[in-house]
């Protein structure tokens, strides 16, 4: 069967996060792939969507899922494969098998299921969450990392160039985005320090059996605050009406003060995804009204 590597929209996508240059990536992509494959030992099986590269399922020999997961930015990759291999042993994370970097090219184990938390909504395994969190934070911070404010500051930056012409426009004020910079700098550079997922919303998160429960994937790793990573979780209950204390309750270990402040920071980032793919909701709305 012959699989479609990268669409439109993927292409899209790419160009939108990196520019231009990200055309002849996807151009060469198909060459890549079947080179890695044949090196590696794989037969491309499906592909995933993805906002920072492709991800293409495959199987070995044997008939095991694998994820070859590829990235236009050579440093994107290498940041990725170093927190992994950071988190290497740990069950509510992915783990590598094979990089070859100078290409961006990372190959993880293959889950199944594999589904997101996405699909769930607020109906998520809360113990999995809390101990996926642990899991996270209880390695040293040390490596080639970013640091959070870094982090933060490229998250605003890309924002703001996203806001602008979108729909989202029309329901974001600019300088509600700059008060959450502002608030989100400061938090960055007085809290605790831990190697930071970076990324961590129930998207990146896989269903991977009953045996293994939830994991995992796609860091964008930093060094700083971890209660950084529990911003996603915690607003979740919100999507179904409930209310951040809802969240916070739910999340058990974290610092509720410094997760509460995170969450009122970036809730101009949580607003505007959904806000740029159509109009204001009542959790838009509710979330919104965290950034005062």
């Amino acid at each position: 069967m012959m699989v479609a590597l990268i669409d439109d929209a993927a292409r899209a996508r790419l160009v939108d996060r990196f520019g231009p240059s990200a055309e002849a990536w996807c151009d060469a992509l198909p060459g890549l792939v079947e080179g890695l494959c044949r090196r590696w030992g794989l037969t491309v099986h499906d592909t995933r969507p993805g906002n920072s590269g492709r991800t293409v399922l495959c199987r070995n020999a044997a008939g095991t899922l694998r994820a070859l997961k590829l990235c236009p930015d050579r440093a994107v990759a290498t940041a990725e494969a170093a927190a992994l291999g950071s988190w290497s042993g740990l069950s509510r994370v992915v783990q590598v098998l094979r990089t070859d970097l100078d290409h961006g090219a990372v190959l993880l184990e293959g889950l199944e299921p594999g589904s997101t938390l996405t699909e769930r909504g607020a109906d998520v395994p809360w113990p999995e969450v809390s101990d996926l969190l642990a899991e996270l934070h209880g390695v040293p911070a040390a490596g080639p990392f970013p640091t959070q404010l870094e982090r933060v500051r490229w998250m605003f930056a890309l924002a703001e160039r996203r806001l602008r012409g979108s729909p989202a426009e029309a329901h974001l004020p600019l300088a509600v985005l700059h008060t959450g910079l502002a608030r989100a700098e400061k938090l960055a550079v007085d809290g605790p320090i831990a190697l930071v997922h970076g990324d961590l919303h129930p998207g990146n998160v896989l269903d991977a059996g009953p045996a293994r429960g939830i994991v995992a994937i796609d860091p964008r790793p930093c060094t700083g605050d971890p209660a950084f990573d529990a911003v996603d979780w915690a607003v979740l209950p919100m999507s179904a009406g409930g209310t951040l204390d809802d969240g916070l309750d739910r999340l058990p270990g974290q610092d509720r003060d410094r997760v509460r402040a995170w969450c009122v920071a970036l809730a101009p980032l949580v607003a505007m995804g959904p806000l740029r793919r159509g109009g204001p909701t009542p959790f838009t709305e509710a979330v919104l009204e965290l950034a005062g």
